[in-house]
């Protein structure tokens, strides 16, 4: 029976891998557009694959290192020797995610312009069907790993379902090292290129946006491929890889103490829920269209189609596979995962509500620009501040709700109560697939109108650009949101593992707010991600610095620049982006690996369990500020730009300006990255318990 089970999960991989590639030839067989199109195009590609391969490069060197490591801990005992080769195929798939999703995008882009001349409509499908290719391909592959672990430890090895688990969890652990890489270095990239040329160019030079001129424009074109594709998709992948993994581990132990349901299908019920949101979001997606005037509400709402459908879908045919596998004792479990589904979607429109310029807030904030850089800047941080309180609360509710329906007839079980918990996680990720695709559209849209303005096309073309682009920064927002959210619930998820793992090595700790040990991890793991943050901030305004002197240069140096007459040397600022963020990149990476470890044989097991704790209340919340302020700084800029508040070029647009240009490494760097600090912190210290257990000071 449980081959069967395995299957379905297996089969629902090729199917999303399929329809990714139906995705990437349905948008390869569309025009390229004029040769002007197709010459700008081929230079962000170009830059695009150099810098990954740099990137790539860079991180197998840290593969390689932690290789050895791991290899080391299995030859002591402390793990199985099936973690270090676990870890690696976690960081290759999720590398791979990124690669596949940014080579559709950045031949995606010309071929959104091209359409966008056509009507709004024909864009969209275009730039969404690109996205769809990231989107199905993270599941895809995320599904395939998943199930050929499985496969392989259980019908070759015949391993038990606890050593599957725990080489599940590594896997995770690696694609999330690759994720955080991928996610700080291209984040690097794209804001240092995006900041320097818009200060540069729009304020300083007053030049649009994407104008030919700009040193910076292929540079910052360039960024959004390797950073909000490329890093988007292999953080997802690990966001959804982490909350499946992370409930078939908790499964086991649940169903420990429930000896009549057999615990395979405990670990069976995520990996088929997630096979059913993959279908569900594939028939979503062809619901997704719009009409040529469509305003940024009615394009919200097209969007908004596919995502709800997919939603109620996953909602009612879950309610069928927990009757099916554990019988009607346990409906409480099917409330959990709604419980996480509707969390999903609720975050998703508190997101949209603070973000999208088709409401107040981000209205009230553009308006603040009328007095000033100052203004704008304070008004979005407190924007991004109150924006923390409904997602807590909704997260907040959604694990309570979880937590108690699933311990129904079963009170006293806390292992099936987080078992609940993670599947409310997994509910929330089901429809990642349409989920994501609304997401990787955006950097599309975005480069498409890049294109359209560096090879001089209708003014019109633009303006639909732009309005696809604006929707993107929500749609991106939103889905920041789904990936801070179903990181809270996971990493409650993986906090109780390491607790398991402590037992099941004999470690010594406690769990009680008086033990000074976890008061001390708490402070140091509430502060991680204040100073990971600041690292990555700090990254990008360096490496911003160099960018803007660089453009600087070649404005005063280079004549005929202004006129259009001499082309700009924007190699020379793709290579300096290049350079600084696989170089700043690195320290951020090591924090979140080295923190768990050091904590661990400082304050041992109570030490880390509080260092969890604090990292992932703080981090939640940082994470949320960030994404907010960043996406409705962008959005004000561009309802500025629509003709509001003195329109393009007014000192009000200007103010706007500099609040993007703060709120760029907020939003694209240091916000979507903490997710997975939250989580990777937790995965190393899974790993390291054996070590941990038996090696520390207090």
């Amino acid at each position: 029976m449980m081959e069967n089970l395995y299957c379905v999960s297996l089969a629902a991989s090729v199917i999303a891998l399929i329809f990714a590639w139906l995705q990437s030839k349905k948008v390869l067989a569309f025009s390229e557009g004029t040769p002007l199109m197709q010459k700008i195009s081929r230079a962000i590609r170009t830059g695009a694959s150099a810098f990954l391969k740099r990137q790539y490069r860079t991180v197998a060197v840290f593969f390689a290192c932690m290789f050895v490591v791991l290899c080391g801990m299995a030859a002591a005992g402390f793990v199985t020797w099936f973690v270090p080769f676990a870890f690696v195929t976690g960081g290759f798939f999720s590398g791979l995610s990124g690669f596949v999703g940014m080579t559709i995008a950045t031949r995606a882009t010309c071929r959104t312009a091209a359409a966008a001349q056509e009507g709004l409509n024909r864009g969209l499908r275009i730039a969404f069907s690109a996205g769809s290719v990231m989107g199905f391909t993270v599941v895809g592959l995320g599904l395939l790993d998943i199930s050929l672990w499985y496969a392989v430890m259980k019908l070759i090895f015949h391993s038990s379902l606890e050593e599957i688990t725990a080489a599940m969890i590594t896997f995770g652990m690696g694609a999330s090292s690759m994720a955080l890489f991928a996610r700080v270095g291209g984040g690097i990239f794209t804001k240092a290129a995006d900041v320097g040329a818009d200060l540069v160019g729009k304020v300083e030079a007053g030049i649009p946006e994407d104008d030919p001129r700009n040193p910076a424009a292929i540079a910052d074109n360039v960024g959004d491929n390797v950073g909000d594709v490329a890093g988007m998709g292999a953080d997802l992948y690990e966001s959804y890889v982490g909350s499946v993994t992370s409930t078939c581990a908790l499964g086991v132990l649940a169903f420990n103490q429930i000896p009549q349901i057999d615990r395979v299908y405990a670990v069976a019920i995520p990996l088929i829920i997630a096979a059913v949101g993959v279908l569900c979001s594939i028939i979503g997606t062809f619901l997704v269209k719009t009409k040529e005037d469509a305003d940024q509400k009615y394009l919200l709402n097209a969007l908004g189609r596919g995502t709800n459908f997919s939603a109620i879908t996953v909602a009612v045919v879950s309610f069928f596979v927990v009757r099916l596998l554990l019988g009607s004792a346990f409906y409480g479990l099917w409330l959990a995962i709604l419980a996480g589904l509707l969390a999903g979607v609720l975050i998703g429109r508190v997101t949209e509500y603070y973000t999208s310029d088709t409401y107040k807030p981000t209205q009230n904030l553009a308006a603040s620009s009328e007095t000033g850089s100052a203004t704008i800047i304070i008004s979005g941080v407190g924007l991004g501040m109150l924006s923390t309180a409904l997602p807590i609360i909704i997260v907040g509710i959604a694990i309570l709700v979880a937590y108690f329906c699933s311990t129904i007839g079963y009170a006293g079980n806390t292992e099936l109560g987080l078992y609940g918990i993670s599947l409310a996680a997994v509910g929330m990720l089901s429809t990642l697939g349409i989920t994501l695709s609304t997401d990787a559209y955006g950097p599309v849209a975005d480069n498409a109108g890049g294109i359209a303005q560096m090879a001089g096309l209708p003014e019109e073309v633009r303006d639909r650009t732009d309005a696809l682009d604006s929707l993107g920064n929500t749609t991106a927002a939103t889905g920041k949101g789904f990936a801070i959210g179903s990181a809270a619930l996971t990493a409650l998820a993986f906090i109780a593992n390491f607790i398991e793992k402590l037992d099941a090595a004999g470690g010594d700790y406690s769990l009680s707010l008086m033990e000074p040990t976890v008061l001390v991890g708490i402070f140091v793991g509430a502060c991680l991600p204040f100073v990971f943050s600041a690292m990555t901030m700090n990254a990008v305004g360096r490496a911003a610095q160099s960018v803007v002197v660089e453009v600087r240069r070649q404005f005063r140096e280079i004549s005929g620049i202004m006129e259009g007459h001499t082309d700009p040397d924007y190699a020379r600022c793709v290579d300096l982006c290049s350079r600084a963020s696989l170089k700043e990149m690195v320290a951020p990476t090591l924090l979140a690996i080295i923190s768990p470890i050091v904590v661990g044989l400082v304050l041992g097991g109570s030490g880390v369990v509080g260092m969890l704790c604090g990292a992932l209340v703080t981090g939640f919340i940082l994470a949320i500020f960030m994404a907010n302020s960043g996406g409705a700084w962008d959005n004000a800029k561009k309802y500025i730009e629509s003709g509001h508040h003195g329109g393009k070029g007014s000192e009000q647009h200007k103010a706007a300006v500099v609040g993007d240009t703060v709120g760029d490494p907020f939003k694209d760097t240091s916000g979507p990255s903490i997710n997975i600090l939250i989580k990777l912190l937790s995965m190393v210290s899974i790993v390291f318990s054996g070590l941990i257990a038996s090696f520390h000071l207090f």
